[in-house]
């Protein structure tokens, strides 16, 4: 059996940038391990599946380790594959997912609009492992699927060298460092102490489902500009309207191809 298979760097504007994404166009869902075996043998943070299903798109994603619930850049990546590859006349697309309904919308300027559900993260006694990892002192914790953190400044996020063996136990997918931005509203950086080919991921959406009514409140405004700050580093555009956040970026194509199963 051949499947198409896609490699997008997402949410940047040049290649070897922003966050890579595996994509796989499938005819009908394969077993979960064949899924899983797949996402290992990609070894990237995240590879994506879907399916089309009358007018809408099934997607799932699957880390080396194992499937997440939402996942941004392999949301992004699969709709510029959709966009691009399998139905260019196409400008707005839904997926059904295990978080719900998510919308792609392709904008004029060539970026693509998600639209997630928000998560706001709730504030929540700092994690003694958080103190015990991190050289800068902790401002805050704020908790919803993800762990946020935040530091004082830019800087502390940016030198930040979190000893992510300390934070393995902890009840969170990821743990989100962040801050007030210089040139940007905010920056973050994300980490999953478990995973073992991508500790630290380039650019994630998912978290900005938390970061961005996070920040909404915090700065008081709903349109924000967000910067990851990790060494591929990535760049979203971020709105929030009642209970949706919508992450705009850009996607650039590393590979076209077919795997073999």
């Amino acid at each position: 059996m051949k499947i198409p298979m896609y490699q997008i760097d997402a949410f940047t504007k040049k290649l070897f940038g922003g966050n890579p994404a595996a994509i796989c166009h499938l005819p009908y869902w394969l077993d979960d391990e064949t899924l899983q075996n797949i996402a290992i043998e990609n070894n990237l943070a995240e590879t994506g599946y879907f399916i089309k299903n009358e007018n809408i798109y099934e997607i799932r994603w699957f880390m080396p380790h194992a499937e997440i619930d939402l996942c941004g850049h392999a949301t992004l990546a699969s709709a510029y594959v959709i966009f691009n590859y399998i139905d260019t006349k196409c400008t707005e697309v839904t997926f059904s997912s295990k978080s719900g309904i998510l919308k792609a919308k392709k904008e004029d300027n060539g970026s693509i609009t998600l639209d997630f559900p928000s998560r706001p993260p709730q504030e929540v006694e700092i994690p003694e492992e958080i103190f015990s990892a991190l050289k800068a002192k902790p401002r805050g914790a704020f908790a919803a699927r993800d762990l946020v953190i935040t530091l004082s400044c830019e800087e502390e996020v940016l030198e930040a060298a979190p000893k992510l063996e300390l934070l393995k136990e902890l009840p969170y997918l990821c743990i989100i460092l962040t801050a007030k931005g210089k040139q940007s509203d905010f920056v973050s950086r994300v980490f999953d102490a478990n995973a073992h080919v991508l500790p630290e991921d380039p650019v994630t959406g998912s978290a900005h489902a938390s970061l961005v009514p996070f920040w909404a409140e915090k700065l008081n405004k709903t349109n924000l500009k967000a910067f990851q700050l990790s060494k591929r580093g990535g760049e979203l555009d971020c709105r929030l309207e009642g209970d949706r956040v919508f992450l705009s970026g850009y996607s650039v194509p590393y590979l076209t191809g077919e795997i073999e199963i």
